[in-house]
């Protein structure tokens, strides 16, 4: 989702204008923006906690030369979910491996119905092999040569 399809979500459903949400939005990101800047963190309960911290330099090795480079200390921008996000988030794996296993459980019956011997119910075998030829009138034609 990109920030203008959070403007056109939220316009629509407080009323307001798309340019006056979008002036809030972006209020809202520079804020926490400029938390970030002062305080190093910001908590929005519910949501998570953004947090500013400080990487330490380090070796890294160049992949395209396998020259080894310095890599010097920076600071990064650390998110840490809240709990709300985490258990919502934790509902979906839970949707998705139901429905995985609900594939797998088709999948396994299908695979079953597919390598299980013919029955010997009296419906019809699949290679038509114990019928003569003709005996289900569907490779007869139709009252033609039949003396009538």
């Amino acid at each position: 989702m990109t920030k203008k399809e959070i403007v056109k979500t939220i316009s629509e459903e407080i009323g307001l204008t798309q340019l006056k949400t979008k002036e809030i939005v972006q209020k809202t990101f520079d804020a926490i923006v400029e938390t970030l800047v002062e305080d190093h963190r910001i908590e929005l309960r519910n949501f998570g906690v953004f947090e500013v911290k400080k990487r330490a330099a380090r070796k890294a090795r160049n992949p395209r030369t396998g020259e080894k480079v310095s890599v010097p200390e920076k600071f990064v921008v650390t998110f840490k979910p809240g709990k709300e996000m985490e258990e919502r988030v934790r509902e979906l794996e839970r949707r998705a491996a139901e429905e995985q296993a609900r594939r797998d459980a088709e999948e396994a019956a299908r695979e079953a119905a597919m390598n299980a011997p013919p029955s010997s119910n009296g419906s019809h075998p699949q290679d038509g092999s114990s019928n003569p030829p003709g005996a289900s009138g569907y490779d007869q034609s139709p009252g033609f040569g039949s003396g009538s």
